[in-house]
């Protein structure tokens, strides 16, 4: 018999672990507490590169942009196919040379990806990958935009109607970093995994304790049809912001962060009539004049990151982990925010902060409206560093993988990781087999869309939310 992969959470980690062991003859149970898979915390953004993170080294940025490929081309229906552009604000300490140095290094990397494997090229031309708009650039530009841009200098004429370039160092960049969408990857996640015989879901079943033995564990889950004993040869655990608690049952000690996030959904009638790059304004994380982010969707919706601790961050927000316990302890009011207690009065407050902030550069966007609840979540760091953005998983105990994915194109080498330990364990044949299931190449991009539309609208967002952009 083969052995039996028992996978806790139904998040990316676990998502892509179930679908990229889908091929290597393993029999796959899936728990998950919630009713859907892809729940949390909320994901938009492409991270080909590391732009929006200044604070980081490059090898984290070049680490980046080759996982950010490989999820690309695993995932290639949840990728909304329209640029980024760059700007540092003249109260922004960074200096434009830090980050226009990078892109140089990251455009070589990318360079060479594509030498190495021609597949690799998902973001379109190397020399194409970012394009920088000087004051000259900037005063040549068309006055009118095109109604769909295809070059990177018809996107940025498209957003300086909107920019007030007073308030910005130039030059600006364009760069090829795109838009994920989170409810096609649940939609195609669950249409992919239902499809192969050997993966099993089980939703609304929660796991309340494990015991361990030298050839696996036995685990003890409750859902609405009561208590059960599930047997594994293996197990990971992908449980998210709550990987600790499992650590605990097994007695294990760790240290990490949870930080609890949210990012506030808009909706201005400028963004439904004319397509939009996505746009980052630099800033210092955690100050009132912190990073901004206009994400925007189909029908005018627009999703703001405004990384202050009035809007994205929140006071005591950033947890850690306690002596004797691996499991960080959020506060009762971000426990009750992650299942969906949310006040009103601080839904209207928070997205019309993140407009304010946004506004300062984009004059125009005051007339933006609050329009649904945020995209909330909270997300694990392994370590004590915060501005960690590159982890996959460790393996503190045979048999026993715990995902540590910061963002979620680090899922793949995650997944790979865990495939290499299966088979020192002997639990697979070979550590190298097809990466992309056949479920996922076979999904129905009709069923696809209209699966995602219905899971944006059962958790309470627009249904445009679902729609790609640019394909």
């Amino acid at each position: 018999m083969s052995a039996h992969l028992l996978i806790v959470g139904g998040g990316v980690a676990g998502v892509t672990t179930a679908l990229r062991l889908a091929n290597a003859g393993l029999r796959i149970t899936l728990v998950e507490s919630g009713d859907s898979l892809v729940g949390g915390p909320p994901f938009c953004h492409l991270h080909a590169g590391g732009n929006l993170y200044p604070d980081i080294d490059d090898a984290q940025c070049r680490t980046l942009l080759r996982q950010s490929i490989d999820f690309a081309r695993f995932y290639p229906f949840v990728v909304d196919k329209r640029p980024t552009l760059l700007a540092i604000p003249k109260r922004c300490e960074l200096a434009p040379e830090r980050l226009f140095d990078r892109l140089v290094m990251l455009q070589e990397s990318y360079a060479a990806l594509i030498e190495k494997d021609v597949r690799n090229g998902v973001l379109g031309d190397a020399e194409e990958y970012f394009a920088l708009f000087d004051v000259e650039a900037i005063a040549t530009m068309p006055k009118e935009s095109e109604r769909r841009p295809q070059s990177p200098e018809a996107w940025v004429a498209a957003a300086l109607p909107y920019i007030d370039l007073s308030k910005i160092k130039l030059p600006i960049a364009l760069v090829q970093e795109y838009g994920l969408n989170l409810f096609r990857l649940a939609a195609g996640a669950v249409m992919a995994l239902r499809s192969l015989e050997n993966v099993t879901l089980r939703f609304g079943t929660t796991l309340t304790s494990l015991s361990s033995s030298v050839d696996g564990f036995e685990a003890t889950v409750v859902s609405s049809e009561g208590v059960e004993r599930i047997e594994c040869d293996y197990l990971v655990n992908a449980a998210g912001y709550q990987t600790g608690k499992i650590d605990e049952m097994l007695g294990i000690a760790c240290k990490k962060s949870v930080e609890f996030k949210a990012a506030y959904v808009s909706h201005w009638q400028t963004a439904q009539q004319r397509l939009l790059p996505e746009m980052i304004f630099h800033g210092k994380r955690g100050s009132e004049t912190g990073m901004g982010q206009f994400t925007p969707y189909a029908g005018g919706f627009v999703q703001l990151h405004a990384m202050t601790p009035r809007a994205t961050l929140y006071e005591k927000g950033l947890v850690k982990t306690e002596a004797l316990r691996c499991q960080p302890k959020l506060g009762k009011d971000f426990l009750s925010k992650l299942t969906g207690g949310w006040q009103a009065e601080e839904i209207e407050a928070r997205t019309r902060e993140a407009i304010a902030h946004l506004s300062h550069f984009m004059p125009a966007f005051r007339t933006a409206i609050p329009a649904a609840k945020p995209l909330y979540g909270a997300q694990q760091i392994p370590g004590e560093e915060p501005s960690l953005r590159v982890a996959e998983a460790a393996f503190p105990m045979r048999r026993y993988a715990r995902c540590e994915i910061v963002k979620v194109s680090s899922a793949i080498d995650m997944a790979e990781a865990i495939i290499k330990e299966l088979y020192r364990e002997g639990l697979i044949e070979r550590a190298h087999f097809d990466r992309c299931p056949d479920a996922l190449q076979a999904l129905d991009e009709a069923e696809l869309s209209k699966t995602a539309a219905q899971i944006a609208a059962k958790r309470g967002y627009p249904k445009e939310m679902s729609e790609l952009l640019c394909r």
